[in-house]
């Protein structure tokens, strides 16, 4: 059936077009007369930090694709055959992490409140909405954009880990140019693919 690619998807409790989430193992073929990119197939993207911008919800599928149709600046791909290799349902807790994460990396660039700092090191859920509401008084374009992905890691979790991503590469953008944002962009995909592995072992191995 020819080269399986292996990429990432992220869904909710159905698949966009209502059928079920297919177990893992199990090839899903398109039913249609064609595929085109963003309207018909299946999607999916190479970098897990690609996938999170169309997120749907909070499992995070590794896949395989057959017969690839067309794939956009290497942000999404779509094919006729997907199948997921394996999945981490219940993936908040990890997604929260990351979205602090990202945080973190560009608080250095404003005065940060004390609440802020310390629920994006510590992850305590009680300080989550307070930080929120703290992370909207900095000033400065590169400040403002580190506040934002303060604030959208108090969204829920995959809102969070995609809105704090972009927040801190706008962040980047402002203080340091392209070529800081790109080398932003591989970093968080990176870091979250490490810890999707990481989870992925952990609960195999549980």
């Amino acid at each position: 059936m020819g080269y399986a690619i292996q990429a990432w998807h992220f869904v909710g409790a159905k698949l966009r077009d209502g059928r079920p989430v297919p177990a893992d193992g199990e090839w899903l073929v398109h039913d249609g007369p064609k595929v085109v990119m963003c309207e018909t197939g299946l999607h999916a993207s190479r970098r897990v930090i690609d996938a999170l911008q169309y997120a749907p919800g909070s499992t995070i599928c590794r896949v395989s694709c057959r017969r690839l149709v067309d794939e956009h600046k290497n942000d999404k791909l779509v094919c006729w055959e997907r199948r997921i290799d394996w999945r981490i349902t219940d993936a908040d807790e990890l997604l929260r992490a990351f979205a602090r994460k990202a945080a973190l990396s560009v608080v250095h660039l404003w005065d940060a409140p004390d609440v802020v700092r310390q629920y994006l090191v510590t992850g305590d859920e009680a300080l989550r909405a307070a930080a929120g509401d703290a992370a909207g008084d900095a000033a400065g374009d590169a400040a403002k954009a580190a506040a934002w992905a303060a604030w959208a890691a108090r969204d829920a979790a995959w809102a969070a880990a995609r809105d704090a991503a972009r927040a801190a590469w706008d962040a980047t953008w402002d203080a340091a140019g392209g070529a800081a944002w790109v080398a932003k962009l591989a970093e968080f995909n990176n870091l979250l693919e490490q810890m999707l592995h990481e989870e992925h072992e952990r609960r195999a191995a549980a």
